[in-house]
């Protein structure tokens, strides 16, 4: 068992929602995010629930990339041994390219792409140096193709991630340590919640469900929830663009 997870990301969302599913299940937690007031209300609501768990608080902000290294350093040093490290802290923010909004594109590609180089080297190293440990990076279904509008430089935020996390993977192929990507579907949560017209978005508590299902599994790769994500994903890969515009 993965007793030790470390969740990046984890005021809000998925990454709260994850560790929820998680304490349920007997994982001790290292949680960081900017927002550490809103942790602190995390920690006191899941430690009423599951007195016997130990959960750490950190703040973080991922684009500060000395503080990535020093706080997952601290983690490590408390708790001895991480058994798991989730990259989740991520943005949506951006519009189409070209119409504007270059700061809005330039955030997201910083906070999804470039502060995950810092995540999972922080990561890695502590996993190298223990020769053991699950390295999981959350990137989304919108990798698997480029999308118009707000998606045009998430999408490619995440196809990014998802590249750089099978080249960790085949960096340490064959060793004690672990490496997966998970590839949400449309789960409904504050980045989304103002977007009515979502094709088969599915509520947190579903969606995190699924989530936590597949990490504990340690596959290469994940598509969640499988049902419908798994064909839908093989299916957007084909699309001619012109259908793939209704996706986004």
């Amino acid at each position: 068992m993965r007793k030790t997870i470390l969740i990046t990301g984890a005021s809000s969302g998925l990454g709260q929602g994850m560790a929820e599913k998680f304490a349920s299940r007997g994982h001790h937690l290292a949680l960081c995010a900017r927002r550490l007031d809103r942790l602190e209300i995390l920690k006191a609501s899941l430690l009423k629930k599951y007195p016997a768990l130990r959960i750490e608080l950190l703040s973080l902000d991922v684009n500060d990339h000395d503080a990535v290294f020093q706080v997952f350093k601290d983690f490590q040093a408390s708790f001895g041994v991480i058994d798991r490290i989730i990259i989740n802290a991520g943005m949506g923010k951006g519009a189409s390219i070209g119409t504007g909004f270059f700061e809005a594109n330039r955030e997201t590609a910083m906070t999804n792409f470039v502060a995950a180089i810092a995540q999972t080297e922080a990561a890695m190293e502590i996993f190298r140096a223990q020769n053991h440990g699950h390295l999981v990076t959350i990137s989304s279904v919108s990798a698997v193709r480029g999308f118009r509008r707000a998606l045009n430089v998430y999408s490619a935020t995440k196809a990014g991630l998802t590249t750089l996390t099978e080249g960790i993977r085949i960096d340490v192929l064959n060793t004690p340590i672990k490496v997966s990507c998970i590839h949400p579907g449309f789960i409904r949560t504050e980045l989304n919640e103002k977007v009515e017209k979502v094709p088969f978005i599915v509520d947190i508590e579903t969606g995190c469900a699924a989530l936590v299902k597949a990490i504990e599994k340690e596959k290469a790769n994940s598509y969640t929830p499988t049902w419908p994500w798994y064909l839908v994903q093989k299916i957007m890969r084909i699309l001619p663009d012109s259908m793939l515009r209704r996706f986004s």
